[in-house]
């Protein structure tokens, strides 16, 4: 079994940094169809106080429990430093949402053990493998 279906078949819990409140935006559409499919969705955007239902954080840092997947809608630019916070709070996974690529966010979340997946949608890929939580 491959990272992607690993991440989708062993977790529950995903924080979505860059959740955006804009219901036009992948970054919000994406996630709330995850949450639809029985994920925790825990959005993770300073300037939201709460989207699809929960409380956003303003790091992954704030969150008060566990997170197992961090799901990262930023620029490629920003992929390492989500990296680092996702290494920090001991996240099992880090997945770079479709068009994100970051050598260096792959060489900090594989150092630490973390499963990774980069430029794939998770929207996606959680279709074509048929994943719901229930």
């Amino acid at each position: 079994m491959d990272n992607v279906e690993r991440i989708l078949r062993e977790f529950r819990t995903i924080a979505v940094v860059g959740l955006s409140r804009d219901p036009s935006k992948a970054a919000h559409a994406i996630p709330a169809r995850m949450q639809l499919a029985g994920f925790r969705v825990i959005p993770v955007n300073p300037q939201v106080e709460n989207v699809l239902g929960e409380k956003s954080y303003a790091t992954l840092a704030d969150v008060p429990f566990s997170v197992e997947v961090v799901l990262v809608f930023r620029p490629s630019e920003q992929a390492a430093a989500v990296a680092k916070d996702a290494v920090k709070i001991g996240a099992k996974a880090l997945w770079l949402q479709q068009g994100i690529v970051s050598e260096e966010a792959r060489a900090l979340a594989e150092g630490a053990g973390m499963l990774y997946v980069e430029d794939r949608c998770i929207g996606v890929e959680r279709a074509v493998h048929g994943v719901v939580k229930t």
